[in-house]
């Protein structure tokens, strides 16, 4: 006889499907436990480095790599053309004002100069003759008048005579007219002669004013010609250092030529090169200060250049007290420019996490220290050894401020102190 069997529950039945799909729900909740709670890191503590925020002195400075520059470069140019004769001095020479570097050769400038000379000789005969015969026409002129003041004096004796021997009968009427007519014209031709005399007298004052100008522009430019051949010695403009010579022996050399240059080494400046970011807030007498040998040498901006190349720009500064005993042309000093005077801020120290956070949140530790939180900042001025913190964090709060990048996105970080 057969047993009728139960009929096994519904869970019996499913117990695998049913199986599978709890394992799945549970899989799925954790999954979205872990994806809803932050995301934590484990990090040693030791390989971080860990800043406490502070109330503290804070001056915005730039530090940048200054050059030391001679104060002043000179040009040294040939005032004359030539060929170079001889070299008197070498390159890296000390020299001071007037010493001589180079002397020239110009057989065409003495050939100038012979037929400059030739030429004002002739000049100089040109003009005595003219003088000579100036002199001749006034002794004329003289000599006219002379005689016709000796005529009139004997002209007036003999209308005298005549005048009384009218009145005594002895002469006619018609007699004495003719002899005062006579005196009448000696008289009109003797004051002409004087104007003459006069004229020629103003004429040759002109004259000679006018020849003693052409005889001194004559001379200036016989002189100047000659003068050239000083020009042929190439001086030192100033006392420095020849730092460059670009002339070789027997070559040629144009007038104004640029043929070196002199380091005036009585001063030195300090050359920065600064970004762009800078230009507006760099001005001329911003002070800075070179620290060096265990002291500080303080400087100020006596130049801006304001052309931007390369995004960079140059000042130049100069030493306001004691210098440097090391200090040579073309070394390096890290100069600090002060952009402003110092004043108490909360700040934090430089670190890496700028670069990664672009300086919009940091970690935060807790107060145990044993982990930290991403936390949102707001980062004002800064200088290279802190940032000035403007929101987001108080004095006392500890961050950390390196390693970021090992960090990665997390929310939260577990810190091993093992």
């Amino acid at each position: 006889m057969d047993i009728q069997r139960k009929p096994r529950p519904w869970f019996v039945r499913h117990r695998y499907p049913l199986l599978a799909g709890t394992v799945f729900a549970a899989m799925v909740v954790y999954v979205m436990v872990l994806a809803l709670r932050p995301h934590r890191l484990t990090i040693d503590g030791a390989t971080h480095r860990i800043a406490e925020v502070a109330v503290q002195p804070f001056m915005e400075y730039v530090d940048v790599e200054g050059l030391v520059l001679p104060i002043r470069t000179v040009q040294v140019h040939a005032p004359e053309s030539g060929f170079a004769d001889r070299i008197v001095t070498e390159e890296g020479a000390m020299l001071d004002a007037g010493d001589t570097i180079l002397v020239l050769s110009n057989p065409e400038l003495l050939r100038t100069i012979d037929d400059e000379q030739v030429a004002w000789q002739n000049s100089e005969r040109n003009f005595r003759d003219q003088e000579i015969e100036m002199q001749q026409k006034t002794i004329t002129l003289r000599q006219q008048v002379l005689d016709a003041e000796h005529q009139m004096a004997a002209l007036d004796k003999s209308l005298r005579q005549s005048r009384e021997e009218y009145r005594m009968g002895i002469k006619s009427k018609a007699e004495l007219e003719v002899a005062e007519e006579d005196y009448r014209y000696q008289h009109q031709r003797l004051l002409l002669q004087m104007q003459s005399l006069s004229h020629d007298s103003a004429a040759t004052r002109l004259k000679r004013e006018m020849i003693q100008a052409n005889r001194d522009a004559a001379a200036r430019r016989l002189s100047r010609t000659t003068d050239r051949t000083a020009n042929l010695v190439v001086r030192s403009p100033v006392a420095g250092q020849l730092s460059f010579l670009n002339v070789t022996q027997g070559q040629q050399v144009a007038a104004g030529a640029s043929i070196g240059e002199i380091k005036v080494l009585t001063e030195y400046k300090v050359r920065a090169s600064l970004s762009e970011y800078y230009i507006d807030r760099v001005t001329t007498g911003l002070p800075a200060h070179i620290a060096q040998q265990d002291r500080t040498f303080p400087l100020r901006i006596s130049r801006v250049v304001p052309e931007v190349k390369d995004r960079q720009f140059a000042c130049d500064l100069l030493f306001t007290a004691d210098k440097p005993s090391n200090l040579r042309l073309g070394k390096s000093f890290r100069v600090q420019i002060e952009l402003g005077k110092p004043e108490k801020a909360l700040v934090i120290p430089q670190g890496d996490f700028y670069r990664h956070t672009a300086g919009r949140w940091i970690y935060r530790l807790a107060p145990d220290g044993r982990t930290a939180r991403r936390t949102p900042i707001e980062i004002g001025r800064q200088n290279p050894k802190q940032y000035e913190v403007v929101a987001g964090l108080q004095p006392g709060d500890r961050v950390i401020v390196s390693g970021y990048d090992k960090l990665g996105d997390a929310e939260e970080l577990v810190i091993s102190m093992d």
